[in-house]
């Protein structure tokens, strides 16, 4: 399967494992087990969603936003459960005000998942630990 190396966005090809121990990119050898959500901009995100066979769930927030901060720690922890197997990315929406607009987002923090680069389902508003999981877990 496809995935993108968080910290050199090059592909790479790994297989399909329910569980990975070790796994790291082929050009920059950066671990691709990195638990944190990828920052996405307008140069990335097409790259990204059609370099990838695994979902990607990309949550557009702002810094100025109450809610985003406080769903971010429940974010990042999704982050770290489901290595390999989903893709969590960021858009900020006030420095990334043309993502905001294309995909038009009205109110943040806003969800949207997409599997083979296409848009397959949005939620709007925070959402607690078990909630993000029982959302992610329909994608896989």
């Amino acid at each position: 399967m496809k995935v993108i190396c968080p910290s050199c966005l090059a592909t790479n090809n790994v297989p399909k494992l329910e569980v990975y121990k070790k796994a790291n990119c082929g050009k920059c050898k950066a671990s691709l087990l990195d638990p944190h959500p990828l920052a996405l901009t307008s140069d990335t995100l097409e790259a990204v969603l059609e370099s990838t066979d695994v979902p990607v769930i990309v949550d557009f927030w702002a810094p100025w936003c109450g809610p985003c901060k406080m769903f971010a720690p429940i974010y990042e922890q999704a982050a770290r459960a489901y290595p390999l197997r989903v893709l969590f990315a960021k858009v900020d929406t006030e420095a990334e005000q043309f993502l905001a607009s294309r995909f038009k987002i009205r109110s943040i923090p806003t969800l949207i998942v997409f599997k083979n680069g296409v848009e397959v389902e949005r939620v709007s508003g925070a959402m607690n630990d078990e909630g993000l999981d029982r959302f992610v877990e329909r994608f896989l």
